[in-house]
C-alpha cells in the first residue's frame, strides 16, 4: 500500500516495523511528569514523550477494563465486539471468574491479522476478555502468553472461589505492605521475547499490559516507599524504570528504529481507590466507570526514533482502537473489510502531523452516553453512580460534585444535550446556554455524526450478561500436579448484576 512508502521508505516491504504496545491499567491522564504530574518520577517516560510524541487527547473506547481491552484488539467499539451487557441500561461490565462470556470466535484480533505480515505476538500480563478456555489469548492469534486471564485479585479461600490461576499458582501480592515481584517477572519476560526475537529475525508484537496500577496496587522491595505519592507512586515508578529498561534494550540491540512503540491505559484513573491506591486524572472531571474526561482521556505517547519527529505534541483526537488499523498499516496489511471497523489509522498523524477528522464516542454498556466532534462534548446521559451505591461509599468522582453534571440518578438529554468546550472547559464544569448560538451551532454539526453512527450501528451479543459459579476455574490444567484441583458446583447459569 501507498502508505507504506511514506511512512517506511523503499525496504519498508520487506522489513515491517516490530509493534510494541505499553497498556497500563487504571493509569491516569495526570500520572506522568510529561502531563504535568508535579512529583515529576516518570523520568524515563518523560524521556519516552521527549523523544517521541505526545497525544493530549487520545481516549479509550470505554472507561472500565475489559471492553477497553477488546477494544483495543479488534479495532471495535465494545457494542459491537460484544463487550457489554443488556441486562441494565447503561451499564459498565467487564469479566469477572464468573462470567460465561468472552470474545467471540467471530472477532478477528491483531495478532491473529498480524501473522498475514509473519510477526510473533507475545502477550504479557493481563488478557481479561474471558477466563475458560476458548476464549485465552492462544485460542485467538498470540503465540505467546505469561501472565493472568484475570486481574489479581484475591487471594480467595480456595472453597467457595477459587484462586486465579497464574501460570496455575498465585505470584505473592503481600495486601498488607504492597510488595510484589510480579512487575520485575513481566519486565524480564519482555526483556527476554525481544532478544529472542532479534536473534530469529522475525518482525515481533509484543502487547505488555501490567497491572500494577490497579488496586490492590503492588511494587517490588527496591521500589516500596520511594515515591512521593505513597505505594501507588511506587508502583507508577517501578514501572516508569520498566520501560526506560525495555527502550534502552531496543536501542542496545539495534532494533529501536524498527520498532513501533505506544504507550498508553485501559481507561482514567480509578479514584474510587484514591488516593492511597489510586492514580490522578488531572483538571479532568470524575474517573474511571464514567463517561466524563477523567474516566477516558488517555495518557499516550509514540516512540519510534528516525520516524516519528521527538518532542511532537499531537492534537489529533486518538482512540485505542486506532492502535489496531495503524498497527494493521505498519506491517502492511489491511483491515478487515467484512466488519465496521471503528479504529483510523493514525501514522499521517504521527509521522506528517496531520489532522484527522474523526469524532469519539462515549459509551456505557449498551448506551451512547456523550460524544466529542473538535472541541465540542455532547453528553445525551449523564451518570456518575447510583444512590444507593454513592450512600454506602462508592464515589468516582471524589471531591467533584458539578451540579447537574455529576448525576446519582441516569439523567437524559437526548432532546437537550449538555455540552462543554473542551479546550476553554476540560474539566466539564460550565456547560454552554442552550440559547447560544454557538450551541446551536455546535449541535447541528454533531447531531449529524450521531444520526450517522445510530444509521449504522449493529450492536454484537452481549458477552456479559450470564454468569455461573460452575465456569470459575475449579480445575486449572495442572492442578493435578499441585494437588489443587477443587470440585465444580452444579452449573446454575444467572443474569450477571452490574451496579454501575
Amino acid at each position: 500500500p501507498l502508505c507504506l512508502c511514506w511512512a517506511l521508505g523503499p525496504a519498508a516491504a520487506s522489513a515491517p516495523p516490530n509493534l510494541l504496545l505499553l497498556l497500563m491499567d487504571d493509569m491516569g491522564w495526570g500520572d506522568l511528569g510529561a502531563f504535568g504530574e508535579p512529583s515529576k518520577e516518570t523520568p524515563n517516560l518523560d524521556q519516552m514523550a521527549s523523544e517521541g510524541m505526545l497525544f493530549l487527547d487520545f481516549y479509550t473506547a470505554n472507561p472500565l477494563c475489559s471492553p477497553s481491552r477488546a477494544a483495543l484488539l479488534t479495532g471495535r467499539l465494545p457494542v459491537r465486539n460484544g463487550f457489554y451487557t443488556t441486562n441494565a441500561h447503561a451499564r459498565n461490565a467487564y469479566t469477572p471468574q464468573d462470567i460465561v462470556g468472552g470474545i467471540p470466535d467471530s472477532e478477528l484480533l491483531l495478532p491473529e491479522l498480524l501473522k498475514k505480515a509473519g510477526y510473533v505476538s507475545k502477550i504479557i500480563g493481563k488478557w481479561h476478555l474471558g477466563h475458560r478456555p476458548q476464549f485465552h489469548p492462544l485460542k485467538h492469534g498470540f503465540d505467546e502468553w505469561f501472565g493472568s486471564p484475570n486481574c489479581h485479585f484475591g487471594p480467595f479461600d480456595n472453597r467457595a472461589l477459587p484462586n486465579i490461576p497464574v501460570y496455575y499458582e498465585d505470584f505473592k501480592i503481600d495486601l498488607k505492605t504492597g510488595e510484589a515481584n510480579l512487575t520485575q517477572i513481566y519486565l524480564q519476560e519482555a526483556l527476554d521475547f525481544i532478544s529472542k526475537q532479534q536473534a530469529s529475525q522475525q518482525p515481533f508484537f509484543l502487547y505488555w499490559a501490567i497491572d500494577a496500577t490497579h488496586a490492590p496496587v503492588y511494587a517490588s522491595k527496591h521500589f516500596l516507599g520511594t515515591s512521593q505519592r505513597g505505594l501507588y507512586g511506587d508502583a507508577v515508578r517501578e514501572i516508569d524504570d520498566s520501560i526506560g529498561k525495555i527502550l534502552k534494550h531496543l536501542q542496545k540491540l539495534g532494533i529501536s528504529e524498527n520498532t513501533f512503540v505506544f504507550f498508553t491505559s485501559d481507561n482514567g484513573a480509578a479514584l474510587i481507590s484514591a488516593p492511597k491506591q489510586g492514580g490522578s486524572n488531572g483538571r479532568f472531571l470524575c474517573g474511571k466507570q464514567t463517561t466524563f474526561e477523567g474516566g477516558m482521556r488517555e495518557p499516550a505517547i509514540a516512540w519510534w526514533p528516525g520516524h516519528i519527529p521527538a518532542g511532537g505534541v499531537s492534537r489529533q483526537l486518538g482512540n485505542v482502537m486506532d492502535l489496531f488499523t495503524t498497527s494493521l498499516s505498519l506491517a502492511g496489511l489491511q483491515p478487515p473489510s467484512d466488519r465496521q471497523i471503528d479504529g483510523i489509522d493514525l501514522l499521517p498523524a504521527i509521522l506528517q502531523g496531520k489532522l484527522i477528522d474523526r469524532p469519539i464516542f462515549y459509551y456505557r454498556g449498551d448506551e451512547m452516553m456523550a460524544v466529542r466532534v473538535g472541541l465540542y462534548k455532547a453528553h445525551y446521559w449523564t451518570w456518575s453512580n447510583s444512590w444507593e451505591e454513592y450512600s454506602k461509599g462508592i464515589d468516582f468522582c471524589p471531591g467533584q460534585n458539578v451540579s447537574g453534571v455529576t448525576t446519582h440518578t441516569q439523567e437524559e438529554h437526548t432532546t437537550l444535550p449538555l455540552l462543554f468546550h473542551l479546550g476553554r472547559d476540560p474539566g466539564e464544569k460550565y456547560p454552554l446556554s442552550f440559547a447560544s448560538d454557538e450551541y446551536q451551532g455546535a449541535m447541528e454539526r454533531i447531531s449529524f455524526v450521531v444520526q450517522q453512527h445510530k444509521a449504522t450501528m449493529v450492536p454484537g451479543e452481549p458477552q456479559l450478561n450470564v454468569c455461573d459459579k460452575a465456569v470459575m476455574n475449579w480445575s486449572p490444567p495442572g492442578c493435578e500436579k499441585l494437588g489443587k484441583c477443587l470440585k465444580p458446583p452444579k452449573s446454575d447459569p444467572k443474569k450477571c448484576f452490574w451496579p454501575h
